[in-house]
C-alpha cells in the first residue's frame, strides 16, 4: 500500500514539476527531471514482497519495459509537457507491475 501511496504523490507532483521544468528547460523531457522515473519504478514494486530478488527483478524489468518502450508507452511520451514526461514511465511501471504480480501468482518469486 505504501508504494500506491507513494507512487500517486510523485505522480501527482511529478506531472506539475516536469512541465515547470520543461518550460524553464526548453526542452521535451529535460534528464533532470527523474520524478518520473521514481513514479514508475514504485510501481513496479505494489503488491510485492521486498526481498534482494524482488528488487533486483523488478528494476530490471522497469528499466527494460523503460528502454524498449513498448505500444502504448512510446506513444504516452507525445502527451503535452509534464504529462508525457511522466506517464510513459508510469506506464513502464505498469507493465514491470504485471510481470511481478505474474512471477508472484506463479510462485517464482517469493511471497
Amino acid at each position: 500500500m505504501a508504494a500506491v501511496l507513494l507512487a500517486g504523490t510523485a505522480i501527482c507532483l511529478g506531472i506539475p514539476a516536469a512541465t515547470k521544468v520543461a518550460r524553464a528547460a526548453a526542452t521535451k523531457d529535460p534528464q533532470i527531471v527523474v520524478i518520473d522515473e521514481v513514479a514508475g519504478q514504485l510501481l513496479a514494486f505494489v503488491g510485492v514482497p521486498i526481498s534482494w530478488k524482488s528488487l533486483l527483478l523488478g528494476f530490471i524489468l522497469f528499466r527494460g519495459f523503460d528502454i524498449v518502450k513498448p505500444p502504448p508507452v512510446r506513444q504516452l511520451e507525445q502527451l503535452p509537457e509534464g504529462l508525457g514526461i511522466v506517464m510513459d514511465d508510469v506506464a513502464a511501471g505498469l507493465y514491470a507491475l504485471l510481470i511481478m504480480q505474474v512471477l508472484l501468482h506463479f510462485r517464482f518469486l517469493p511471497r
